[in-house]
């Protein structure tokens, strides 16, 4: 399996037998390049313009934006999850999707807007995950201190942060990733990719900042 970051919420996940699986496409209000990617299926956690621009993505025959258990190819399923994108039970922001992937020996989670504590019960629907895809910014999700919680109640194995202040979205009242590394209390690694494999999940960083896609 490798992972990429194209930006903000959006990775690129592609499976050995070339299967791929968008989450999250922004749009150019971010302030982040808009690629033209290519994919097999396109998870949409909530229908904000920095999560939903599935126009963006070519050649995709499943989308996923509904509550519900979904079979994308053999061996390979997704369970979207809803939660809430506020500390209010969606009373300011609405609804959220938690994808949690499962293929090829890994279960992979991505959290989308996530914007509260799970309870117990979520907990149990989503972890123990392998791979965590996060937001740690604030604000309009969690911020570092309760995603630092999030991780250790998913059991998370290798944490990919996300939704994260840079120089593309200076403006937003969002934290940069520093804070959450800081909260973490480890090192982070900073790479191009993750390729990850069950086999060698162990030899993996626990927090790895991937970096974003640049314009072509």
């Amino acid at each position: 399996m490798i992972i990429e970051c194209i930006a903000h919420a959006e990775f690129l996940i592609e499976l050995a037998d070339g299967y791929r699986i968008v989450t999250d496409p922004y749009n150019a209000e971010t302030g982040y390049p808009v690629h033209d990617i290519r994919a097999d299926a396109v998870l949409v956690s909530h229908g904000h313009g920095d999560h939903s621009a599935v126009e963006n993505v070519k050649g995709w025959t499943v989308k996923i934006d509904r509550p519900g258990s979904y079979t994308l190819a053999q061996g390979v399923t997704v369970e979207a999850i809803p939660c809430f994108h506020d500390d209010a039970r969606g009373a300011k922001r609405g609804g959220n999707l938690i994808f949690v992937l499962k293929a090829e020996g890994l279960t992979v989670a991505h959290l989308g807007d996530l914007g509260h504590l799970p309870d117990a019960d979520l907990a149990a629907k989503v972890g123990p995950v392998d791979i965590l895809m996060i937001p740690v910014g604030g604000f309009f999700t969690i911020d570092a201190d309760t995603a630092v919680d999030v991780v250790r109640l998913l059991k998370a194995r290798v944490i990919l942060p996300m939704h994260y202040r840079t120089e593309a979205n200076a403006g937003w009242p969002i934290a940069p990733v520093d804070d959450f590394i800081g909260a973490m209390g480890v090192k982070a690694e900073t790479l191009r990719l993750l390729r990850v494999t069950a086999e060698d999940l162990g030899l993996q960083p626990r927090l790895a900042v991937l970096e974003r896609r640049r314009a072509e």
